[in-house]
């Protein structure tokens, strides 16, 4: 596996399934999920994630806090979605990454995002840039928009051009 989406907290069914149906359908190879995280068997996460639920292997995680080093330990670069000023864009980001590096993009609740330890063990902070006043994505547009620039198709089509 080189593409994962992490899920920290992310309490609501339906962007669950919209998050698991958004990184089937741009090619990542799986998910993993804090225990806190809304169940993706539930009817609402299936209906929403249109079946990719079945499809895209996804797990819990025991061990909630070390995720991030475990990922780090397995040779996955962490990548936190975060609103921190020190964030690098996204698509500055792009540029530094091949198509055959092992990805982990970090998702966090609604409203609050990561928490600070996952922030803090992140290899690196990205943001989406905004416009017109409008400071953030709901949490499944943003790990769509991820999901899609970091995808190895992605990753090529931005450091070649």
């Amino acid at each position: 596996m080189r593409r994962l989406v992490v899920l920290e907290d992310v309490v609501d069914h339906a962007n669950v399934g919209a998050i698991l149906r958004n990184a089937a359908g741009l090619g990542w190879d799986g998910a993993l999920l804090s225990p806190r995280t809304a169940d993706p068997l539930y009817r609402r996460s299936i209906k929403v994630s249109m079946g990719a639920v079945f499809s895209l292997p996804w797990a819990r995680l025991r061990d909630w806090r070390g995720a991030p080093e475990m990922l780090t330990a397995a040779g996955f670069l962490t990548v936190a979605l975060s609103l921190a000023p020190d964030a690098v864009k996204i698509d500055e980001l792009v540029t530094s990454i091949t198509p055959q590096a092992k990805l982990a993009v970090l998702l966090g609740t609604e409203g609050a995002g990561l928490s600070k330890h996952w922030l803090d063990a992140a290899a690196v902070r990205t943001r989406i840039p905004m416009f017109a006043g409008i400071d953030s994505l709901n949490v499944a547009a943003a790990g769509a928009i991820a999901c899609y620039a970091l995808s190895a198709r992605g990753v090529t089509g931005q450091s070649s051009g």
